[in-house]
């Protein structure tokens, strides 16, 4: 794998050398001093370019970089999206390294996606020095609304019972889709406000909740891990109550120091409907 520097001089040589691109900036973990560091950090680059449209068009400068595993253009993924500012390319080349490369047009500088933590590596017209990125606190969460957090326990018991009845079915492949889709989403909504509520909203709990085993006590993070069910039915069962019973926990300490009504009788009557669903037989005629 190559060493930091070497990465640097691959960029900024190249960067030099291309009239075009007027100005490099670094975004990311890597620009954060307080970030841990690890293997699979990516360099989260930003270009700012005298011509976007001739860099897209031919593409043989990308090479530069390295031999590439594979590489993403998000922007261009779907075609009936309309035209963005920024191009991304994302490369995983055959040394492990990872380069998230963004081209930006150089009169829209203003309009730069920049991180609270960014390093200027190259500024050729003096057009970047100034420019400050978003605080961090704009990635932390907000307290939800009565209707947010309302909306957030009806849809969670709501679609549970879509799991119970997708597991008496047979239909797995649902049910997996069903729980881990809008029932798991919820839960970690509520799990996020929850780290919110004790940190006064101050902690970051992380893309897709990255970050969650900082943030809870030992018995939760326990908790949200046993919710990760394997492939047959009993594990998934078991799961679901499991996250069942977090979100109970969770929602209601929410609800509390929000001072919104948990819906109590909503939980205690889905959670007795999949109690029934879950021991009713195969040849059963009816639910009660």
């Amino acid at each position: 794998m190559r060493q930091e520097r070497d990465v640097y001089e691959a960029i900024l040589s190249f960067a030099a050398q291309e009239e075009r691109v007027r100005a490099v900036i670094l975004n990311g973990s890597r620009a954060n001093p307080d970030a841990p560091r690890d293997i699979f950090q990516d360099y989260d680059i930003l270009f700012a370019v005298s011509d976007m449209d001739a860099l897209l068009l031919d593409r043989g400068w990308i090479e530069r970089f390295g031999e590439r595993i594979i590489m993403q253009t998000p922007d261009e993924i779907d075609p009936s999206d309309p035209p963005r500012e920024t191009f991304a390319f994302l490369m995983l080349f055959t040394d492990g390294v990872r380069i998230d490369l963004a081209l930006h047009p150089q009169d829209k500088i203003a309009s730069m996606p920049l991180d609270r933590h960014h390093r200027v590596l190259l500024d050729k017209d003096g057009i970047a020095g100034a420019l400050t990125g978003a605080d961090i606190a704009d990635h932390r969460p907000s307290p939800p609304t009565a209707s947010e957090y309302a909306a957030c326990c009806n849809e969670f018991w709501w679609v549970s019972t879509y799991v119970a009845k997708g597991l008496w079915r047979g239909e797995l492949p649902y049910a997996k889709t069903m729980c881990e889709g809008p029932v798991r989403d919820m839960l970690y909504r509520m799990v996020v406000w929850w780290i919110g509520v004790q940190s006064d909203f101050a902690a970051d709990p992380g893309k897709f909740g990255k970050c969650f085993e900082r943030h809870l006590p030992p018995d939760l993070w326990q908790g949200y891990l046993q919710t990760y069910s394997g492939p047959g039915p009993d594990d998934m069962w078991k799961a679901l109550h499991v996250m069942g019973s977090l979100f109970r926990g969770v929602a209601a300490d929410v609800g509390r120091a929000l001072g919104y009504p948990y819906p109590e009788q909503d939980d205690a009557r889905v959670t007795a409907y999949l109690q029934r669903v879950q021991k009713l037989p195969k040849d059963a005629a009816d639910i009660y």
